[in-house]
């Protein structure tokens, strides 16, 4: 053979070979939240501990497209500036295919703008708050997912509580973070749909221990309801302040009272006056208990292990928008999501066609529960107004 045919014939199979190894390398996936820092901390660790368990099951079926997955994570420390500078790391240099997180919702939209310019899919799996999915522009493309509980639909069921109440003496009360100030707006603005609004406004912020003030202004003007929204040990220290002056209005508050920090921080006693929403109250199916029985021991509190159902079933989408793609495409992955022509069938539920172009929530108020606490545990709670609601009587 001829040496100008060998070494054509060589390049040929380097050229080959490089291209096998291409395809065959890891895709890899990135999670920016917090892990350390806020009130919110222990969410995000067990927001990673389910998407560390997706990734292990499906890169024990034989991955995606042939490729195993891998996880890039980083801590934001609750810090927005941190979370932005994560946010370029994953995608400019770790090149992932997809960012999961934050933990807190002030950190998504102070870097939302990012995956929207890049291109790169964002799936959100523990913030709630209600901005974070909207387009940056009218009809612009959105590269902001969620699967995850969002604020706008635990205030419109929370507020249709509140309307069916005999007295409609209503207080509206927030922790002084994008989070509450988010919460706060929504709050505001579906009272002014059932045609109410509050009696008086207060802030906090979200290390504050003594909220007194901001109580004794509540009860003067005649506040019998407070809507709230904070972190769990805000919540709890709310609870601590009512015990002071003996002032207990009714509390309906956002899901963050589910955290083990708010029950620390309030206390058994005080732990069970709240009412709130969550995406589950105990694991129920065989899927469900499943996945608590390979995970609680890893987890600050079992309280927490919806984080790790969230994180696992957005793994899975972004999973079967990467095959129906094929490939790791943003765009591609983005249509994808949003025309998925395949039931996902995750441990929340089995997700039929659950984006569009104009939404990408996964879940909504149908997905949500009652709940309190009672002694340590969380329960599902309902009365009389409860059962008289439907889905159909929320505004939004």
């Amino acid at each position: 053979m001829k040496l100008a045919k060998i070494l054509k014939l060589t390049a040929i199979a380097a050229t080959l070979s490089v291209a096998v190894t291409a395809y065959a390398q890891d895709i890899k996936l990135g999670f920016n939240g917090d892990l350390s820092a806020s009130p919110s901390a222990q969410s995000g660790k067990a927001g990673v501990i389910g998407i560390e368990a997706a990734i292990a099951d499906i890169n024990a079926a034989g991955g995606v497209l042939g490729r195993k997955l891998t996880l890039v994570v980083r801590d934001d420390q609750s810090q927005p500036p941190k979370s932005i500078q994560n946010m370029s790391d994953l995608i400019d240099n770790e090149k992932v295919a997809a960012v999961f997180g934050p933990t807190n919702s002030g950190n998504a939209l102070a870097w939302r703008h990012i995956p929207n310019q890049k291109k790169i899919i964002s799936m959100g799996m523990i913030g709630s708050g209600t901005d974070i999915t909207k387009p940056m522009s009218p009809g612009a493309d959105n590269y902001m997912f969620r699967v995850s509980m969002v604020d706008r639909e635990q205030v419109a069921a929370l507020v249709t509580y509140a309307s069916k109440l005999p007295t409609k003496k209503i207080g509206l009360m927030g922790e002084t973070t994008g989070y509450g100030q988010g919460g706060l707006k929504d709050l505001e603005e579906i009272l002014k749909l059932h045609g109410m609004s509050s009696l008086a406004t207060e802030k906090f912020g979200v290390a504050d221990t003594d909220m007194t003030s901001q109580l004794n202004k509540m009860k003067a003007a005649g506040v019998d309801t407070i809507l709230l929204w904070a972190q769990g040990t805000p919540v709890g220290q709310l609870m601590r302040s009512m015990e002071k002056i003996n002032y207990f209005p009714l509390v309906l508050t956002s899901w963050a009272a589910d955290n083990i920090t708010f029950y620390d921080a309030a206390g058994k006693n005080l732990a069970g006056k709240p009412i709130f929403m969550r995406t589950m109250v105990n694991p129920s199916t065989p899927a469900q208990k499943k996945l608590y029985e390979r995970t609680v021991a890893k987890l600050a509190a079992p309280s927490a292990f919806p984080f790790v159902v969230h994180g696992y079933d957005a793994v899975l989408l972004v999973a079967e928008a990467i095959k129906q793609s094929g490939g790791t495409d943003g765009p591609k992955m983005k249509d994808a999501l949003e025309n998925l022509n395949t039931v996902v069938n995750g441990v929340m539920k089995s997700y039929n066609k659950p984006f569009s172009k104009t939404d990408h929530e996964a879940l909504t108020a149908s997905d949500l529960n009652f709940v309190r606490w009672n002694n340590d545990q969380l329960v599902s709670y309902s009365d009389s107004i409860i059962k008289s609601m439907s889905v159909n009587d929320y505004k939004r």
